[in-house]
């Protein structure tokens, strides 16, 4: 099938480009189109799969060179005619196939658009997109129902509000599932046999910018904060990516009304003649508003006598024993998504109580001798770090990991008062040093020891020991117990990724877990946990 790496004769352009216009179903005729993949991941593997499957040609390319990385190839070589190429050599160029250019790429959402592959497609005008835009094209399909969609972005509360809309379209006795960046791809749910009637999709900021062409029936950006800028070069640069989530929306663009950036994306956005603009509140909702009075939940959008009145939707306790003023707002944007999909009240509630929340989402750990211990590793920025020490009085705080360039000044200007130690972890702690220094001083700050903080990871990436992990948490928490007192709360929320020294932030989140049952309660988590 080929593989040479493209020249850069500027003569070389597809010679077919207007097909991909073409490809708008399943059925459509993709046999034969000249496909690059980069990414064996999850999405990566995902997409070569599927575009195995309709026949295309094509060519799979990643730097990883793993164990797990060639038992992906030798999977997909076994599943259909393709080429996989690893290695840091493979991604340096677009691949030939059957010594052309290829029509288009395909390519999984972390890579970045200055990645070289990528820069060299756009020279080349070879059109790039994302797993989620394979998916749209795919999603009609003869003999099969078309599920509709609701899709969620935010910076924060994404994995929470999908899994609640999933639930509440669910309890209305749909057949939904919850797809994207949340952990299934799209794809395989397209593929499964379920005739599902609704996707409630989460997009990443990086599924978002390689996506051109979706339409979902409601849609919402939950909150933006400064994320990623990194991978997207700006802040501007994001929310403009963020925004994408409202073009073409049908029914509902959602906005969280106590943030005027996403209400300004709906303003902006080119959306579906009779699309509505509904807000969301935790506070008394205005009309065309979801929000909370008394107590309750309550919609005064999708409802006839709006301008008078609200149905009650669910009570706040029905959120469980620690209901954060985020995880509320991430209940009524979920209500709000369904609610405009045609979902009853009573689906609503019945799904907020059937929801089980996911670990590492202010999840309580243990209540011991009066202290609580609070993990909410999923807060790998300090927007979620804010709405999670927000929700507690007196607090001492385990943070600190890779700060992806973030600023930590308001965070810690705002939440100084509640802050009584501040306990680090990271490899890189200066930034958050320095903010604790200069808004926090009279706030005891326990450092990380010195071989806490030597490098643990290669530069290509590979993940930290779990055994260092743990070893890091553990030191953590016993420092933490040292300062906590009855009436405090020990949260561990780093406002920083994990991967300088954990595996992912579900790894620091276990460890943290372990850590915490066998210090404070003196045993090790069960299999249920």
């Amino acid at each position: 099938m080929g593989g040479a790496a493209v020249n850069e004769s500027p003569e070389m352009t597809p010679s077919n480009t207007d097909r991909l216009k073409t490809l708008t179903s399943w059925d459509a005729d993709w046999a034969g189109l000249r496909v690059v993949v980069t990414g064996i991941g999850i999405s990566g593997f995902a997409a070569a799969d599927t575009l195995i499957e309709l026949g295309a040609k094509v060519v799979v390319v990643d730097a990883a060179t793993s164990a797990k990385a060639k038992a992906q190839a030798d999977t997909l070589k076994i599943v259909g005619a393709v080429d996989v190429l690893l290695g840091e050599d493979a991604v340096t160029a677009l691949p030939l196939i059957d010594e052309a250019l290829p029509e288009l790429v395909v390519t999984s959402p972390g890579w970045r658009p200055d990645q070289a592959l990528l820069a060299a497609a756009k020279r080349k005008h070879v059109p790039v997109w994302g797993d989620v835009e394979l998916a749209w094209r795919l999603r009609e399909r003869a003999g099969r129902k078309t599920a509709d969609w609701l899709t969620i972005t935010g910076t924060n509360g994404k994995t929470t509000t999908v899994g609640m809309a999933e639930s509440m379209l669910q309890a209305a006795g749909l057949k939904a599932i919850a797809v994207g960046n949340v952990g299934t791809p799209i794809l395989d749910a397209l593929r499964d046999p379920v005739d599902y009637d609704a996707f409630a999709v989460e997009l990443s900021s990086f599924q978002l910018h390689w996506s051109h062409s979706l339409s979902p029936v409601a849609s919402v950006c939950l909150n933006v904060a400064e994320d990623h800028v990194d991978w997207h070069g700006s802040y501007a640069s994001y929310l403009a990516d963020k925004a994408k989530v409202y073009e073409n929306t049908q029914k509902a663009a959602i906005y969280n009304a106590e943030q005027i950036e996403t209400e300004r994306m709906v303003e902006n956005a080119d959306v579906i003649e009779g699309c509505r603009a509904i807000g969301f509140t935790t506070n008394t909702p205005a009309i065309s508003m979801l929000g909370v009075v008394d107590g309750l939940l309550v919609d005064r959008a999708f409802i006839a006598e709006r301008k008078d009145s609200a149905a009650e939707l669910a009570a706040m306790s029905d959120l469980g024993p620690v209901a954060p003023r985020h995880m509320v707002a991430n209940a009524l944007a979920a209500a709000a998504l369904v609610r405009a999909y045609g979902v009853d009240a009573a689906a609503v509630k019945q799904g907020i109580a059937n929801y089980l929340p996911g670990a590492h989402r202010i999840q309580l750990v243990a209540n011991h001798k009066d202290i609580l211990w609070i993990n909410d590793s999923k807060a790998t920025n300090p927007h979620a770090a804010s709405a999670a020490l927000s929700a507690f009085q007196k607090v001492v705080w385990i943070a600190g990991g890779l700060s992806k360039g973030v600023n930590y000044e308001d965070l810690v200007k705002e939440h100084a008062p509640r802050l009584k130690a501040v306990v680090l972890i990271g490899t890189d702690t200066e930034a958050l040093e320095g903010a604790l220094q200069r808004h926090a001083p009279d706030v005891p700050v326990i450092a990380p020891s010195k071989g806490d903080t030597e490098g643990v990871q290669t530069a290509a990436g590979d993940a930290a020991s779990p055994i260092y992990g743990e070893t890091i948490m553990a030191r953590a928490v016993a420092s933490a117990a040292e300062v906590a007192t009855p009436g405090d709360t020990v949260l561990m929320a780093p406002a920083a990724a994990s991967m300088d020294q954990f595996s992912s932030y579900a790894h620091r989140g276990d460890a943290f877990v372990l850590a915490v049952r066998e210090l404070v309660e003196g045993q090790a988590p069960t299999t249920e946990e």
